[in-house]
Formats: C-alpha cells, structure tokens, sequence
C-alpha cells in the first residue's frame, strides 16, 4: 500500500463519517471529475475535500497559469500532502466546507467559477449539508460549475431545491463505482439540467 493509500486509510478509520472512502479516487475518476468540471478558462476553483491531493494535482494541471485554487480540507491528517503540493496557485485551508464564501473572501478572490466536492454527503449532519449546498450555490459565479462525486444521490436531495436537478454521470472504473452529479449556475440564478443514461436512485 503506498503513503498516500495508507493516510488515506488511516484517516478513514479515524473518521468514517467524515471521509468518504478508504482509498483514493481512481485516475478513471479524477480524469471524468476534471472533464465536468472543465477549468480550463476557470478564474478560480474550490474543491471541497483535496484528501490526499489526486484530483488536487490533476485540476492544477488542467488550469490556466493565472487562475487561483482553493482547497478546503476537514480532516487534519490530509493538510500535510495537500501543503507538499508545489503550486503558486494553491491555497490550502484546514476547515469546514460552509466557509467556502468567507475563506474566499478572507483572500479576495472572486465567485468561484468552478466548485468540485468528493465530501460524504451521505454520512453527515442534514442541517450541515443544507448549510454547505447553500454555502456553494452563493459562492458561485454565474455560469459556474459544481461538480459532486458521490456514492449515493443523497446530494441530490440537498442541492435539487437550490440548485435544481444535476446531469447525472457514473464512473464505473472506481472502487466502488460512483456517480458525478453536476449542477451548472446560469445567468438567472436557475439551473436546469437532465440525466445523462443515468437515474438517480438507490
């Protein structure tokens, strides 16, 4: 097992309820998170749990020398790794994800443009899933993106009343497989989406 599966594991078993699995994302996964999330022309993206930092590196390569990261990390054990990242770029917070607004404005940075998750929406609190999604969907610039990868549809019930229904994509080349949910925040403040060969159920 490497280092970072192993962090990866230990930080599960010290809070299940907090990190959604014991391993990290795929490369099949973080390819198709970076594909929705299309940062290329991003001023700024957040990622809501960098866990071992995967996805992290991936969106970094995806992104535009001028552009700003945002990662915002709960569990101590990840904020080490994400730190080694090497990338101007990338800030690294310790914190809950309802903070996204203010860790945003706290370094005077814009809306974000595009907002990634990998948090267990399926295993925390109701009221602290409401207060995240609302946090996101005030957090986005028009136009932007949020892109939640998730083992449940749980996220969906959170976000649907704010948002509106995601595109709904799986990734079967994952241990387990998963589902991206993805919500795109359009001139007017409402988004409307449909469902990709995929239901939402289960």
């Amino acid at each position: 097992m490497s280092n970072q599966n192993w962090t990866f594991f230990q930080a599960f078993l010290k809070s299940p309820r907090v990190v959604a699995s014991v391993i990290p994302s795929s490369p099949f996964l973080v390819r198709r998170i970076v594909k929705a999330a299309d940062p290329v022309s991003a001023r700024v993206v957040v990622e809501l749990g960098g866990g071992t930092g995967g996805t992290t590196r991936a969106m970094l390569k995806a992104m535009n020398p001028q552009a700003r990261m945002m990662v915002i990390e709960r569990t101590a054990e990840f904020i080490d790794t994400l730190d080694g990242i090497d990338d101007a770029r990338l800030e690294v917070v310790h914190g809950c994800a309802s903070g996204i607004g203010s860790e945003l404005g706290r370094r005077h940075l814009p809306a974000a443009d595009v907002v990634i998750s990998g948090i267990p929406f399926s295993t925390m609190q109701p009221d602290l899933c409401e207060e995240i999604v609302t946090a996101v969907n005030d957090a986005l610039a028009p136009g932007g993106r949020f892109v939640a990868y998730q083992f449940t549809d749980r996220v969906a019930e959170y976000t649907k009343p704010v948002m509106g229904p995601p595109e709904v994509e799986i990734e079967f080349v994952n241990v387990p497989p998963i589902r991206l949910f993805i919500w795109r925040k359009d001139d007017t403040l409402r988004v409307t989406g449909h469902l990709n060969g995929a239901s939402v159920g289960g």
